[in-house]
């Protein structure tokens, strides 16, 4: 089940939010947070129900090793260190085998012309997401920052179903408090306009903007993965087109997941702040994919030693964290080269951000050498994304072959399309696309909201900010009734396959 399916809007929302208001009203907290953490399993079993018992064991285990692995447990610190050792290695051992054995196994085949062969293992859908979030809860908890231990607060922390699947990667120092057992819920008629609003400019970005650009991005990058020959503009049309879609959709899911849990009063953490607006890698960085940032800073990065021992062990370190992070995305060498790319990129931009605040300190702050910033970061980007979308290394450079010429499929300069063809209803989408990316305000700054995970600036005061009224009601009743109407049947968010 999808956020953006009729089943989960017209049925699964409403069953839940209509049994949650049921049981706080009578001020059943308890069973409040018994129906929500039922419901979330429901959600989560709906795609596959024998992967139940895979999230049962790993919550019911994190939890059994918490209390061993606290200050208050009265074991040593190698005794405590030897218990969080072996919750890393369990959450890790999981990814390892669901996600990385088949790789590995095919990898091995590759580079030594062996044969091994074992059966596909078919990835759970979030696991990434629900390791990552006990591993840090662990860990602070070795550090003695974890206060709440409430087993029911613990189980809604990992399997609450708006941030399950793709995210936010959420911590448990803004999560556990929020829940107290149920009585944290807040079903108010502004909590669910404000929510729901929420909810609907998110659907919009996923149903409207990002899945039809995926049919031209779908288009290119099949015809690069058959051999086929494609033009400098295909090249480009492709890579633009799941640029902008992989932004509307993931940060569509993550707009979702904001209102769906504001509609109850839990506030989850920003996950995207305008990342194309970025004028360098950093902060691309600080604005895209907030949380899983926030998780390699603190989790893998800041442990490797940061920015402790020098400037060079810090590149290394930072090399080192993306290349990690690429692996995250998925089992394929490809998500490692992009990784890859923008560890260089972020070595890059921290030897020239040393160097210009050395030999020309303020020049950067000029107007035209923001705009230089601006198309260089976002230049950088597109040809990453290329790696991350391609199925393969000829794919992939082939793409970027045909990006850097041209004169490619065609004569030189004459820049025409083989693979696609775009109507005016598509350029208007690709304009559209990026004005919402590049320009306008973002939902967050739109709907005023303040999480605590990142700043946000207000938008400029030509842009008005949700209100509880009616204008607004039928402003978005409008982009909801065309965003539900643009549902498809197999609409998965892209994330989900990480």
């Amino acid at each position: 089940m999808v956020f953006s399916s009729l089943e989960f809007i017209f049925l699964f929302l409403p069953a839940t939010y209509a049994g949650l208001l049921a049981l706080t009203h009578f001020g059943r907290a308890r069973a409040a947070i018994v129906w929500l953490i039922v419901a979330s399993l429901f959600f989560y079993g709906y795609w596959e129900p024998k992967y139940l018992i895979l999230i049962s064991v790993s919550i019911l285990t994190n939890f059994a090793l918490g209390p061993m692995i606290d200050p208050s447990s009265g074991r040593t610190d190698r005794a405590r260190r030897g218990f969080l050792i072996a919750a890393i290695a369990f959450n890790l051992g999981l990814l390892a085998y669901f996600k990385y054995l088949n790789f590995f196994v095919d990898t091995v085949n590759a580079v030594a012309g062996a044969e091994y062969s074992i059966a596909r293992i078919i990835l759970p859908i979030g696991i990434s997401f629900f390791s990552f979030q006990q591993i840090s809860y662990q860990v602070d908890r070795y550090k003695g920052l974890v206060d709440d231990r409430s087993f029911l607060n613990y189980v809604l922390f990992v399997i609450y179903f708006p941030q399950l699947i793709a995210g936010p990667i959420v911590h448990h120092k803004e999560m556990l408090g929020q829940f107290d057992e149920g009585r944290g819920f807040r079903l108010s008629l502004e909590n669910l306009c404000y929510g729901g609003a929420y909810f609907l400019i998110g659907l919009a970005k996923k149903t409207l903007i990002a899945d039809p650009l995926a049919v031209h991005a779908n288009a290119v990058f099949a015809a690069s993965e058959k051999g086929g020959t494609l033009t400098f503009a295909d090249a480009w049309v492709g890579a633009l087109a799941y640029t902008g879609q992989i932004y509307f959709d993931f940060a569509g899911y993550s707009a979702m997941a904001i209102g769906l849990a504001a509609m109850i009063g839990v506030k989850l953490p920003l996950n995207f702040n305008s990342p194309y607006k970025s004028l360098s890698i950093q902060e691309f960085w600080r604005r895209w994919h907030i949380t899983l940032s926030r998780f390699l800073r603190d989790y893998l990065y800041i442990p490797l030693g940061g920015n402790r021992h020098g400037e060079q062990r810090r590149l290394v370190n930072l090399m080192l964290t993306m290349l990690i992070g690429g692996l995250w995305h998925g089992a394929a060498w490809t998500f490692v080269v992009w990784g890859g790319l923008h560890g260089l990129y972020l070595v890059v931009n921290r030897a020239f951000d040393v160097a210009a605040a050395r030999l020309a300190p303020g020049a950067m702050d000029a107007p035209a050498a923001k705009v230089a910033s601006w198309c260089i970061t976002f230049l950088a980007v597109v040809y990453a994304w290329v790696f991350f979308r391609a199925t393969s290394f000829d794919s992939a450079f082939a793409m970027v072959r045909a990006m850097s010429d041209p004169g490619a499929g065609t004569q030189a300069g004459a820049w025409t399309l083989s693979v696609v063809r775009l109507t005016n209803a598509d350029a208007a989408l690709f304009a559209i696309a990026a004005f919402f990316a590049a320009v306008a305000p973002n939902a967050a700054q739109l709907m005023n909201f303040r999480p605590g995970n990142t700043p946000v600036d207000a938008p400029a005061p030509l842009w008005p900010t949700w209100r509880p009224n009616v204008a607004w009601g039928v402003a978005i009743g409008v982009l909801g009734f065309f965003a539900i109407l643009a549902t498809q049947k197999n609409n998965e968010f892209i994330y989900f396959q990480f």
